[in-house]
């Protein structure tokens, strides 16, 4: 028999549930159960590839303190993790116990929550143990509470050596109507290997660099970023109507395309990239910026309706409208 223990604490010297597991692990280690430890906050950054922990398991104890609100972030994740990648197959046969400790109030909240959550995932849960534990001495001084831990530690080896059957609960026929849950068609290996992928930050990085690079190739074959800048270059240069004393410049961001000015009386500069030290900046989508060169809108009329942002001095803004006159 094999039982693997979850903890879902912070892993504080003062936490009830490690002095709680901890004896428990002992008596099940003493009946000759096999019994495998997993710190969560440890873990954090492969809580995902754990679900693939349970495949050669009889049962399991979630454990975890709540300390202000709730079971808790990390244990949270692993169940959210069970549901996404989990093997339903194999859940469905193991026994958890829970096993909530709280320094606040909600202990038997989280309990429940556990239980709920595991008899959704189809697991088969068994009787807990919750308390308020204030100062964990009490636990380590007071007998009857190693007592009482040691003899619920007995009943799970008993439910899981037996096979205690479980009622069908409710909440399983509603999960049945209601989930939503979508359906990857993958192999439990196969999700194992994926939830892998997933908590591998180089291997997501590698991906976002490979997408990125077909976005760019895909983007150059094409060409239809640099014609639609230049045609608003050459939008511009049209209606280019010369401002005396007006030395600016700007830096137009439509949507996420680049598009800059640099305006020194009679002569205009422009370019497809972004300049540093602008005096104004500007984001504008790219249907109001073909509103503004058709004569259909004004810059300052785009900046006062809200669909133009700007960083900068608002009489160099005013002054864009003057230098460029798309309006008949």
């Amino acid at each position: 028999m094999k039982v693997n223990i979850y903890y879902g604490g912070r892993g504080l010297m003062d936490d009830p549930t490690l002095f709680v597991i901890d004896k428990m692990q002992s008596v099940l280690e003493e009946l000759n159960v096999k019994v495998e430890r997993f710190m969560l906050c440890e873990q954090r950054a492969n809580i995902t590839t754990l679900p693939q922990t349970l495949k050669d398991v009889d049962g399991i104890i979630l454990a975890t303190t709540v300390e202000w609100y709730g079971i808790g972030g990390y244990m949270q994740q692993f169940l959210d993790a069970c549901w996404l990648y989990g093997d339903k197959e194999k859940i469905s046969k193991i026994y958890m116990c829970p096993i909530v400790m709280s320094t606040t109030y909600g202990e038997r909240e989280g309990k429940l929550s556990l239980s709920q959550a595991w008899e959704i995932l189809g697991g088969l849960p068994c009787s807990g143990i919750c308390g308020y534990i204030d100062n964990v001495a009490a636990l380590e001084l007071e007998g009857r509470y190693s007592t009482l831990i040691e003899k619920k530690a007995e009943n799970i080896y008993r439910t899981i050596k037996q096979k205690v059957i479980c009622f069908p609960a409710s909440n399983q026929a509603v999960k049945q109507m209601v989930s939503v849950s979508t359906n990857t068609d993958l192999t439990p290996q196969e999700s194992e290997q994926l939830s892998q992928y997933a908590a591998d930050d180089s291997y997501v990085q590698r991906q976002k660099e490979d997408i990125s690079e077909l976005a760019s190739m895909f983007k150059s074959m094409m060409g239809n970023e640099a014609t639609e800048g230049e045609s608003y270059i050459k939008q511009f240069e049209e209606h280019f109507n010369a401002v005396p004393g007006l030395k600016a410049s700007y830096k137009i961001m439509v949507g996420k395309k680049p598009l800059s000015i640099r305006i020194n009386g009679s002569e205009a500069e422009y370019k497809l990239e972004a300049i540093e030290k602008p005096d104004v900046e500007i984001n504008i989508q790219e249907a109001t910026m073909q509103d503004i060169v058709a004569g259909r809108m004004t810059f300052q009329r785009a900046f006062m309706g809200g669909e133009m942002k700007i960083k900068g001095d608002f009489k160099i803004l005013r002054a864009l409208d003057e230098a460029y006159l798309f309006m008949e």
